[in-house]
């Protein structure tokens, strides 16, 4: 999900014309990584491209400056978008807890967004806090990375409340993060009531705690909530409509119609 794309070059997004972008019909892949983008000119533009354009699937602007003030344009821009950016990938972009306040106000109306990647920005746990309720609403959302964000424990807690009551969310990634017993502890005892999540990536070297106790207790939740994952994508696959190709050994096939 979080894999790097091949950059483009540096001049692309200040010499490509975003009046033909937004004329584009075909359109649905916009890869933009590490094209030193900034949080004013840049982020306008494409915010621009997002409010005409009503093709584009994916957008990834990893490892560039959007910050605050470029998210803020490109969340208004969503707003606009009605049927469908599927992929938005913010990784690495100098992204506070305040950016999340404009984040907060689109994602309930993004109803086609299933993959968001906020990795590697200092949201710290009041960023968490901030998106909480509007990731409770949004029903679309499947994969979020929030890999290196500053959280701690009590990001973890706010999370697992939201993981309580997702009905849709697969995949949850909180690696490089200051998550200790008591976050494992508040994120097990969600994925005792949630059945959508089949995969929450969490660091599995154990961490240092004040108790040593608690060294062993990271252990044995860290297996706990592995096993409830496994647990769930089990489930799911036992629900999920049977393949063609693996039933096709005891599926007879319809009889031939013929003419009268």
């Amino acid at each position: 999900m979080w894999r790097p794309f091949k950059p483009v070059k540096d001049t692309v997004i200040r010499t490509c014309k975003f009046g033909a972008l937004k004329r584009n019909i075909a359109l649905q892949e916009l890869y933009l990584s590490e094209n030193k983008l900034n949080g004013y000119q840049d982020s306008m533009q494409l915010a621009d491209l997002l409010k005409y354009n009503n093709t584009l699937r994916a957008l990834d602007l990893s490892n560039n400056t959007t910050s605050d003030s470029g998210l803020e344009e490109i969340c208004d821009a969503l707003s606009f978008q009605k049927t469908g950016l599927r992929t938005l990938i913010l990784s690495n972009n100098h992204i506070t807890h305040r950016g999340m306040s404009h984040l907060q106000n689109v994602l309930p109306h993004l109803k086609t967004l299933e993959t968001l990647n906020l990795g590697k920005n200092n949201l710290e746990n009041r960023g968490i806090h901030t998106l909480k309720e509007s990731l409770m609403i949004n029903r679309s959302l499947l994969q979020l990375g929030l890999a290196a964000t500053g959280i701690t424990c009590e990001g973890a807690v706010t999370l697992a409340e939201i993981l309580a009551e997702s009905r849709q969310i697969q995949r949850l990634d909180v690696r490089q993060n200051q998550v200790l017993a008591g976050g494992l502890m508040a994120l097990s005892l969600a994925l005792k009531i949630n059945r959508s999540l089949i995969r929450l990536d969490l660091d599995q070297q154990v961490k240092e705690e004040k108790e040593v106790f608690l060294v062993e207790t990271q252990k044995t939740l860290l297996s706990r909530i592995s096993d409830l994952c496994v647990g769930n994508a089990t489930a799911a696959k036992l629900l999920a409509p049977p393949d063609p190709a693996e039933c096709a050994e005891t599926t007879y096939s319809l009889p031939t119609q013929t003419a009268e």
